[in-house]
């Protein structure tokens, strides 16, 4: 008897050990990746060398920048190269928050990894990789992490280049201009040579060129549904916004995609993207939260994601 039941308890054993393996690597264990330093070596296109940052951004910058002693307020910070203004909207029955940023180089709207660290299940809040980076202003960013594939490009450096289907990106060029793609249509690498300076991979997108783009491609069928959502918009040269909503909660429903790409435009914003939402929305300024971030109306708390973008030196 002891010997029939020996095997069936020994393979529900190890079951449960491999699951619980499964689980820990998925969303626990901490893995750090190596990012790309040469191409494949069957790209004909491009020479099989290391891979350094592009550098020309078509204007000239200094090795440090000069700033002048910044005007700070608890909605305001202006130094000469970067200006930045918060303001509360009221919209959609929601509370939404407003960042009008202002800078010289488009070297001071920067991305950062949590920790510092390109790799999988490494998160922090926000807030504390914004400090960690000095940054002046940051919202949450895209979370390469919550996926294995996708491309991923920070501050002109190239990590991933795996495509993930169905994946509309939003790539910032060195000269601060947008544009939008499918990944399965386009070549990392390509959009790399083609002085690709940030790439961010959530979606969908809101408004290019100035209409509102209806795109098909949201993630995770939220394109409908009233969400705490993130976003980044560009005006014109150098000026941009970003926006972040309150939701759900009682005071605050949240928007949906098509409701914060009509309020970007409303803004001014000629193109607009959406980054990470829901619990993961937040924005920070001068060393403090500006928003009530929240997963599920009921804790409120920063939720911890694995990058973010932020405007700083």
């Amino acid at each position: 008897m002891v010997k029939r039941m020996l095997y069936p308890l020994c393979f529900a054993l190890c079951l449960t050990v491999f699951t619980l393996y499964l689980l820990l690597d998925t969303f626990v264990i901490e893995q750090v990746y190596t990012p790309l330093t040469t191409l494949p070596a069957e790209t004909e296109s491009l020479p099989p060398e290391t891979i350094e940052p592009s550098t020309d951004t078509g204007t000239e910058t200094t090795e440090e920048p000069t700033k002048n002693e910044p005007v700070i307020t608890d909605n305001y910070y202006n130094d000469g190269n970067i200006e930045i203004s918060i303001e509360q909207y009221r919209e959609y029955e929601s509370d939404i928050y407003v960042a009008n940023v202002k800078i010289t180089s488009i070297e001071y709207l920067k991305t950062a990894f949590a920790k510092n660290i390109f790799g999988k299940n490494i998160k922090q809040e926000t807030s504390v990789i914004a400090k960690n980076n000095n940054a002046i202003f940051a919202v949450n960013g895209d979370f390469y992490g919550s996926q294995e594939s996708g491309f991923v490009l920070k501050n002109g450096l190239l990590y991933r280049a795996d495509s993930h289907k169905k994946q509309e990106d939003l790539v910032i060029f060195y000269d601060g201009t947008f544009d939008f793609f499918l990944e399965t249509e386009v070549s990392a690498y390509d959009l790399y040579e083609s002085n690709a300076y940030q790439i961010l991979a959530f979606g969908p997108s809101l408004l290019k060129n100035g209409e509102l783009t209806d795109s098909k491609y949201a993630p995770r069928g939220a394109i409908k549904k009233n969400n705490p959502r993130t976003a980044i918009g560009r005006v014109d040269d150098l000026h941009y916004m970003f926006v972040v909503c309150d939701g759900r909660t009682d005071e605050s429903n949240g928007l949906t995609t098509d409701e914060l790409a009509k309020f970007m435009k409303k803004l001014g914003c000629t193109d607009a993207y959406n980054l990470d939402g829901g619990g993961s929305a937040t924005m920070y300024f001068n060393g403090r939260i500006v928003n009530n971030p929240t997963f599920d109306g009921e804790v409120f708390k920063e939720r911890s994601v694995s990058d973010i973008v932020y405007i700083g030196y």
